[in-house]
């Protein structure tokens, strides 16, 4: 099945590490993968979490810092990263705002958002919050490395 996403549309799930911008999930006999814009502001790196999927992040716009098992990547447009499944990993923005695609294996990346941002308030501080990013880390296999 075709699908079609004109700019500026998409599911909006405004994260505390920016807006995700759910663009299409796509199943079929090869397997399933998730696409994402997403939009993030300059904020101090969230710790290194561990996904259930693997995701690929691809620099549009900006400069980020990825952490990726303990090493770190400087990202700029054009620029690909990718985090494997089951590995520690956090990116941080460099300069005001990043704007990069994120596709992510399986199903699970658009629930977890979905999830996040209707139960952790965006526009509050990480500690204020952390009880709830836990709660909801914990439903969708997400660990914090350290944690």
């Amino acid at each position: 099945m075709s699908t079609h996403v004109p700019p500026g549309e998409g599911r909006h799930y405004p994260m505390i590490d920016g807006d995700h911008v759910a663009k299409a999930a796509v199943q079929d006999s090869g397997g399933a993968f998730e696409v994402f814009e997403v939009v993030a502001p300059a904020a101090p790196m969230a710790p290194p979490h561990v996904s259930p999927w693997t995701g690929v992040l691809f620099l549009l716009e900006g400069r980020v810092t990825a952490l990726v098992d303990g090493t770190s990547h400087d990202v700029e447009p054009g620029g690909l990263v990718v985090f494997p499944a089951g590995t520690p990993s956090t990116f941080q923005v460099v300069g005001e705002s990043a704007r990069f695609l994120a596709i992510t294996s399986g199903e699970g990346a658009g629930r977890f958002f979905a999830d996040f941002a209707g139960s952790v308030p965006a526009d509050r501080p990480v500690e204020e919050s952390m009880e709830a990013i836990l709660s909801v880390t914990r439903r969708h296999g997400v660990t914090l490395a350290g944690a």
